[in-house]
């Protein structure tokens, strides 16, 4: 009996998950069969695949993204997380500069969330129980689990937003077969607004929740590997070199709620908050190498940085 009181409970993972550094901690459970929640979700995936809304992300179509049951059998919770990474610094204005998405202005947040996930997968696996980590690395509806278990809801730009911090989080998960009691799911609070889909400018959120990726200017910036980014989004980039913070930036939750991060990890790299299109245009490869080492932004190869480059100087003029 003495065993079975010391196994961890969910205040007792709580504690453990806050201890570590996490912004945000809820629990979701998973039930021997999906409920009608994770059965709706489910669908609204198969019909953005359906209607090739994930453009060259085949990695979309796993079929374990559908089931969480497949990627850990025996799962009974996921213990979803999320850091606020928020830094009040402001993009460049100046036409010459490019743009690149608040996230990825500091360290590689999957370094981050994972040097705190780990220890905390070590800690119930350790109790005897199963436990397999993400961030946003793995076959899994993050931004569905993290509102099933009460971080905030999924707002009409695709995004999650929370209460406390907006949608200005990066978000964890870590399944396991420990069964803990659930937080209830979030309830959405976007109303009636519409603004990040009307500031969209290639019109990428095609309806409430709905992002089409062959529209969207993070897309073509990031993981197109194309020669040239499409005739109908280049002019549209506004300077975008990596990623987009439009519907974001337009959030009435975001520019009510969000807080500056506590984590040196994500305070930008000076390089990253003005860097010039023409240094983009014609990075080398050593200069990449050497730009890029701990960053998220290493996932766009030195070729797809002159791509945008280039395209972000002709839609705004700059020789």
């Amino acid at each position: 009996m003495a065993e079975a009181a010391s196994l961890p409970d969910r205040q007792a993972v709580i504690d453990q998950a806050l201890a570590l550094g996490f912004d945000l901690v809820g629990i979701a459970a998973v039930d021997p069969e999906p409920g009608l929640a994770e059965a709706a979700a489910v669908g609204h995936l198969q019909t953005w695949l359906a209607q090739g809304h994930q453009a060259g992300m085949d990695w979309m179509a796993n079929p374990r993204r559908q089931d969480i049951r497949q990627v850990l059998p025996g799962a009974r919770s996921l213990v979803c997380v999320a850091l606020n990474y928020y830094t009040p610094h402001r993009h460049s204005t100046d036409p010459s500069h490019g743009k690149i998405s608040r996230y990825a202005w500091g360290r590689d947040y999957h370094r981050i969330l994972q040097k705190r996930l780990k220890p905390l997968a070590d800690w119930i696996v350790a109790a005897g129980y199963d436990a397999r980590y993400y961030a946003d690395t793995g076959p899994v509806q993050d931004k569905f689990w993290a509102q099933q278990a009460g971080l905030g809801w999924v707002a009409k730009n695709g995004n999650l937003i929370s209460r406390r911090y907006g949608s200005w989080v990066f978000l964890g998960e870590l399944i396991t077969t420990l069964p803990l009691a659930p937080d209830p799911p979030h309830t959405a609070h976007c109303g009636t607004c519409t603004r990040c889909l009307e500031a969209c400018p290639t019109g990428a959120i095609t309806q409430p929740s709905v992002v089409d990726a062959n529209r969207c200017i993070a897309y073509h910036t990031i993981e197109n590997r194309d020669a040239a980014i499409p005739e109908a989004i280049a002019p549209h980039l506004q300077n975008w070199v990596a990623g987009c913070d439009i519907c974001q930036d337009v959030c009435p939750w975001n520019q009510r709620f969000a807080q500056p991060t506590t984590l040196a990890d994500f305070q930008p790299y000076p390089e990253n908050l003005a860097p010039t299109l023409a240094d983009l245009a014609d990075l080398s490869e050593d200069e990449w190498d050497s730009r890029f080492r701990a960053s998220a932004l290493r996932r766009i190869k030195p070729a797809q940085w002159r791509r945008n480059a280039r395209a972000a100087q002709a839609s705004s003029g700059v020789p």
